[in-house]
């Protein structure tokens, strides 16, 4: 287990990287509810900039320590640096951390075990996966006190239908975790003691597949969203050319031509 950046030798983040190519990001700061200071932002920036670099990490699983998953930004920082360049700075930062999951070659996991709100709902949307335990709650609160999420909107927008999607920002109010998976922003919903072991069947499942073809098809799936429908089918139709044209791909068809399991080179 490594640990990143700390604030009074607490760890802000705790990294844990397994053999078979799990690696796990834990937010640690459980008495702030692990709420993304600028400096916990710039450590979990930094662990999955490390983490897309190497590729023998195949997926990430990004958790809480504590009750909380993650309940959005520091209001006491942001209260004692009321400027408009600091807000700006600090909403700029935590959007390039967005856009760093999406962009990363490994899918990422929320493992969402207590309540997600604002810029933590925000970060559930944002990953390529979560799961939460039958516990859990999720919000966009901020109009609560005065302020529209529109940082979090983006994820929700992008995961929820609009309507959906306004009724949680303009309202405030908490949906339960079942309400989110039928809403579209968590995948599966699992009681609080078997959400670590569905974890596991989550990532073993994409662990067992080719790493070729999980780094293609997660960055054609985010770049194609952008485009025109003629445009994807054409980009799309190119990425899974290039695709059928790895060894994995060979083997993969071989294998199941054969019966047998695939044995991947991940190359």
């Amino acid at each position: 287990m490594t640990v990143a950046s700390t604030t009074e030798n607490t760890p802000l983040v705790l990294r844990n990287d397994r053999a078979d190519g799990l690696s796990t990001l834990t937010l640690n700061r459980p008495g702030q509810f692990n709420s993304l200071s600028k400096e916990m932002l710039t450590a979990v920036k930094a662990e999955l900039d490390a983490i897309a670099g190497n590729p023998a990490i195949r997926v990430v699983v990004i958790g809480g320590a504590g009750k909380a998953f993650c309940a959005g930004h520091d209001l006491k920082e942001m209260r004692a640096n009321h400027s408009k360049e600091f807000m700006q700075a600090l909403f700029r930062q935590c959007g390039e951390l967005m856009l760093t999951i999406t962009r990363m070659p490994q899918p990422v996991i929320a493992r969402v075990h207590g309540i997600a709100t604002a810029a933590g709902c925000q970060l559930v949307s944002m990953c390529d996966l979560a799961v939460a335990a039958d516990v859990a709650k999720f919000a966009v609160s901020g109009i609560n006190v005065g302020l529209f999420c529109s940082t979090p909107a983006v994820g929700l927008a992008r995961n929820l239908g609009r309507k959906a999607a306004l009724e949680m920002l303009l309202t405030g109010e908490f949906i339960d975790a079942m309400e989110a998976k039928a809403k579209g922003l968590v995948n599966r919903v699992v009681p609080a003691d078997a959400l670590d072991a569905e974890i596991e069947r989550l990532a073993g499942s994409i662990l067992g597949k080719s790493a070729v073809a999980i780094r293609m098809g997660k960055g054609m799936f985010y770049k194609q969203l952008e485009m025109g429908l003629a445009e994807a089918y054409d980009y799309a139709g190119e990425v899974m050319a290039c695709n059928m044209m790895s060894d994995d791909a060979g083997e993969g068809i071989d294998a199941f031509m054969q019966k047998r399991q695939p044995a991947y080179k991940g190359c």
